[in-house]
């Protein structure tokens, strides 16, 4: 009676020391699940939050050409900061056009022209004392859904 009774503990023990094992078990893998949706999450932030220095002039048609420089260095600073020469080169690299004109690896010599065009285009206008406007569209990667391409053209 006394073996029986011994044998009964060994095998309560042992049926809890499965049930403490299949618990951490249990946890780890809903901790590990629950971690890589976190992950996810920070990753999809991180691009909305990168692509939306962008698509805010996105539909707009009241962007001057101050707005158009201004992309096109952050365009210039992110190429930059991956070190990347050509759309070739990567999935990251970002072109800004203007017209037909790639300007994403223009100079501010380059930028300062396309501001004295403005505003001389402002001078020679007796009807109107505005800035000349610009409508964008941005294309983004079906890749790293990172924003790709941002074409700016001037409005008539």
């Amino acid at each position: 009676m006394e073996n029986a009774s011994k044998a009964l503990i060994m095998a309560a023990s042992v049926l809890i020391g499965v049930m403490i094992l299949s618990l951490a078990v249990y946890l780890f893998a809903t901790f590990g699940a629950t971690s890589a949706e976190l992950h996810e999450q920070i990753q999809t932030d991180r691009v909305n939050q990168f692509n939306t220095q962008f698509t805010v002039y996105q539909n707009r048609s009241d962007l001057t050409i101050y707005d158009v420089i201004t992309v096109a260095n952050l365009a210039k600073d992110n190429n930059e900061y991956y070190d990347l020469e050509t759309s070739d080169d990567s999935n990251y690299y970002i072109t800004v056009q203007l017209g037909n004109t790639y300007i994403e690896k223009q100079s501010d010599d380059y930028f300062n022209s396309l501001i004295l065009a403005d505003i001389n285009a402002i001078n020679t206008s007796s009807t109107t004392r505005e800035l000349p406007t610009y409508k964008c569209l941005v294309t983004i990667s079906d890749i790293t859904n990172l924003v790709k391409t941002v074409k700016f053209t001037k409005n008539n």
